[in-house]
């Protein structure tokens, strides 16, 4: 494993942490607390770069790695997990599954919008019912010849009332099970598609998450992705990369609120010294630096094997597993370090340990990355 960075690595990294400082950090606490979508700044974040970073300068995109994209998510989701997320769904998700597996027609239509910035879009898997056993899709697409009728109900749709562009997992033939999956690709102005009413969330407040409702949607046969019965092992492909953004998130959320704390715990004094100077909190900035390192690490090993096209399955999966774990770990010590002033807004921390949490729960559960690994390991 080499993990000396290029010269445009290091570039990428160093423009998403500038703009990440300069962007992002001023109204963040302010956007988490009103719940509001970070509109402007999703915008400029398409005009550099961020939100098609892997996608061919074909269709508008970056021609990026994926250790490039890793590093630019760590530095954002330092400062604004929920800008990261947005980003990470378009990158991922959206952008990836199109380029990789759709038509030529259909990413000359939307990439380059989408890697703009123009537009956003939506992945759209989870259901009521249906949420970690992605084979349990109670969505159907009836087959009509020319086209399907879409009906069901979609819940924590990220992006869900501001994207243009959703793709959405739906059933087309029950008998076949998990075969009969399709993906289709659905526009936000199609008839019968209604945006439900927006979560209120415990973290990544600024970024919108809502239920959707389709009702005798009709999709064109066009708009599906992949031959007929490709829907569920689309959304495994995709969902797999995807777990690489959402470690990345993982340890952004962890280094952010770290470099809090070691900033705090030289400012802070307590019987007489620093608190810095005091052994329990050397102690757990030691483990909160080891853990950190440690996940990046591991970050960096599944976005390389993605890069190398090896099965990034397993690294993916441990990389998510790990890293969020650290996430919610470090975020807690980070708020005993700042003591009571970890408890209120204006020192940030409080607000990594919430956003935290989601990262053990979206693109498959903690149980679910273990149960990937040990499949992976079994085989």
């Amino acid at each position: 494993m080499d993990f000396q960075f290029t010269e445009e690595q290091l570039a990428v990294q160093a423009a998403a942490r500038d703009f990440a400082q300069s962007e992002l950090w001023a109204g963040v606490i302010e956007r988490d607390e009103h719940q509001k979508f970070p509109a402007e700044q999703i915008k400029k974040m398409g005009e550099l770069g961020f939100m098609g970073m892997m996608v061919s300068p074909e269709y508008g995109g970056g021609g990026m790695d994926t250790v490039s994209y890793v590093l630019a998510m760590e530095e954002i989701s330092k400062v604004d997990a929920s800008c990261s997320v947005i980003m990470s769904v378009n990158n991922s998700l959206v952008c990836w599954g199109l380029e990789k597996y759709g038509t030529e027609e259909q990413k000359q239509k939307y990439l380059p919008r989408l890697t703009s910035g123009e537009i956003i879009g939506a992945f759209c898997l989870s259901e009521p019912e249906a949420g970690s056993d992605a084979t349990m899709q109670r969505t159907t697409a009836e087959d009509m010849g020319d086209h399907y009728l879409l009906n069901g109900t979609k819940n924590w749709i990220t992006n869900g009332s501001t994207a243009s562009v959703y793709l959405v997992i739906a059933q087309t033939n029950p008998e076949l099970k998990h075969r009969g999956i399709n993906a289709l690709i659905i526009e936000k102005d199609t008839p019968g598609f209604v945006v439900g009413l927006k979560e209120n969330k415990l973290g990544i407040r600024g970024s919108d998450t809502h239920s959707l409702m389709f009702t005798d949607v009709k999709v064109p046969k066009e708009n599906r992705i992949g031959e007929d019965g490709f829907g569920f092992k689309f959304a495994m492909h995709v969902l797999a990369g995807g777990r690489i953004g959402i470690a990345a998130q993982a340890l952004g959320i962890a280094s952010g609120a770290f470099e809090l704390a070691l900033k705090y715990s030289k400012e802070r004094k307590a019987f007489g010294v620093e608190i810095a100077k005091h052994q329990a909190i050397q102690f757990k900035l030691a483990d909160m630096a080891t853990d950190i390192d440690a996940a990046r690490l591991l970050c960096l090993q599944a976005a390389q094997d993605k890069d190398n096209h090896v099965d990034y399955t397993k690294s993916g999966a441990m990389a998510k597993l790990f890293a969020s774990k650290v996430a919610m770990d470090t975020t807690a010590e980070a708020v005993q370090v700042h003591g009571g002033y970890g408890f209120v807004k204006e020192f940030h921390v409080e607000r990594f340990y919430r956003d935290a949490k989601i990262t053990q729960i979206y693109e498959g559960t903690s149980e679910i990355q273990k149960i990937v690994i040990s499949r992976e390991l079994l085989k």
